[in-house]
Order: structure tokens, then sequence, then C-alpha cells
């Protein structure tokens, strides 16, 4: 039996005992527990299965493909659940650390003993390694692209309740806007309140633009654009609530808002379609 062979045989012999020592030690240095509705037993035997892998591929019983295709599957699991759970990269990817010095000091023991050549241990190397080396790309790889998912998801939600296009009476709808407006939350601005236009039937749209700090080039055309859509479907808009330091901006930049009908609150917008506050109560 070659030396590599035998090494792959006590890795596997071994492998739970190096899993309760990954699984001991790391449980120790971690910044902070997630609950992870796992029991010990159930995380080490998850340990003990990716260690496995390792002896696997030193016996040469399953082709490097194989191992290889193991641990990838392994690594993408074990970054969805990490992703999942909260836990940071950094904190995640510390497993390595703890499985690559147990399994070499089950190794190194094993060499030591059976006075093993040098030549042995550069093999060594060059199988173990690669295949952690792996194992760390894959999991990073499945932890940022489910983390970048998740960041584009929620900021989709946002962006969407960004544009709240509330209906106050039959026709009547207001549109808050509130917060800076960049090139993405434009575009949807522009999609979105057309859509609900159309689907609320609307005549009059008032936006209220009392919670926008910042009217830059870009914002302004983005409102004229809105306001000409609306237009095209028979939707009159009424711009309110335009702050001092904001109006202030507009003449700077020249902007001119002399077609388009402008009201200091939400008050004064509906007096002038004939409808009161305490008439919508």
């Amino acid at each position: 039996m070659d030396n590599l062979h035998f090494l792959g045989e006590r890795i596997l012999e071994k492998k739970y005992e190096i899993a309760k020592m990954v699984h001991t030690n790391r449980m120790a240095d971690l910044k902070e527990i997630k609950d992870v509705n796992l029991t010990n037993e159930e995380i080490i035997e998850l340990r003990a299965n990716f260690i496995g892998y390792f002896g696997q591929a030193l016996m040469a019983g399953i082709d490097e493909k194989t191992i290889f295709d193991q641990i990838v599957k392994w690594a993408k699991e074990s970054g969805e659940f990490a992703s999942n759970l909260g836990i940071s990269l950094s904190e995640a990817l510390e497993d390595t650390t703890y499985y690559r010095k147990f399994i070499w000091e089950v190794l190194k023991e094993e060499i030591r003993k059976h006075n093993m050549s040098t030549e042995t241990i550069f093999e060594l190397i060059t199988i173990i390694d690669p295949l952690l080396d792996k194992a760390v790309f894959a999991f990073s790889l499945t932890y940022v692209n489910i983390h970048q998912e998740t960041l584009k998801k929620a900021k989709s939600a946002f962006l969407e309740l960004s544009v709240p296009v509330v209906p106050i009476t039959k026709g009547i709808a207001v549109l808050p806007l509130v917060g800076e407006v960049d090139t993405e939350r434009a575009a949807l601005l522009l999609e979105e309140t057309l859509e609900k236009a159309n689907k609320l039937q609307l005549s009059h749209l008032l936006f209220d633009l009392s919670g926008v700090m910042i009217v830059d080039t870009m914002v302004a055309h983005q409102i004229f654009k809105i306001v000409e859509a609306l237009g095209l479907l028979g939707v009159k808009t009424i711009l309110i609530g335009i702050r001092p330091e904001v109006a202030q901006t507009m003449i700077q930049l020249g902007i001119d808002f002399s077609e388009i009908t402008i009201k200091a609150n939400l008050e004064q917008a509906l007096l002038g379609l004939n409808l009161t506050i305490d008439s919508l109560e």
C-alpha cells in the first residue's frame, strides 16, 4: 500500500475526531454565535463529511473530478447556508484555517510515526491545498452571489416603496416624493407613476416635493418627463410643497415651471380642485 493511500485511510478513520477538534476550537473563537437550527452532532457530521473528501482524494478511490465536484457542492451549500444566516464572509472563511490545521496535524503525526519521505509531504501539499482552495473559492462565490441577489431584491423593494401613489378621492392621488432621486429611481418613478395613474384612472396627480432636499437638472428633467407623459394620459399634474431652498436652486438653474400648476401645499391644491381636507375624511 503506498503512503498516500495509507494516509487517506487514516484521514477517513479520524474524520470525526478531526471534525470535533475543528468544531470545538471554532466555537471557542467565534465572536458571535448564530442560531443555526442544527445540533452539534449534525454540524460535526457535516464537517466530517467534508473532511472525508480529503481522505478519498488521497486514496484515489474516486477520480479527481468526482472529488472536486463533491467539494464544490458541499462548499456551495455551506456558502448559501452561511449567507442566509447573516454570517459575515470573513467570519465564515475562518473555518478554512481550522480544517487546514487539524487535517495537517493528523497527517504530520502519521508522517513522523512512519518516517515518510519529503516527497510524500510534497505530494500531500499538491492534493490537500488545491482542494481547500477550491472549496474556499466555491464557498465565497456562492456567498457573494446570494448576498448580492439579496441586496438587489431589497433595493428593488425599497425603490417600489419609494413611489407611493396614494389615491385620496376618485380620480385624484398624491405622490409624496422623499429623498434623493438618482438615475435608477428616476426611471422607476416614471414607469410606476404612469402605471398607477392608468390603473387608478386618475384625472389629477398631486406631486408633493416637500421631501426633496435637492433638485438638479436631472431631477427637474425627470419631473418634466413625468408631467408630459401623464398629460398624454389625460392626467393633470400639480406640483406642491416646493421648499424655499429648492425654489432658489430652480431659479439659479434657469428651470422654467411656468407651464405647470404649482401650489404651496396639499390644502391649496385640493382647494383649487374644489375639495377640502375635511370633505375627504
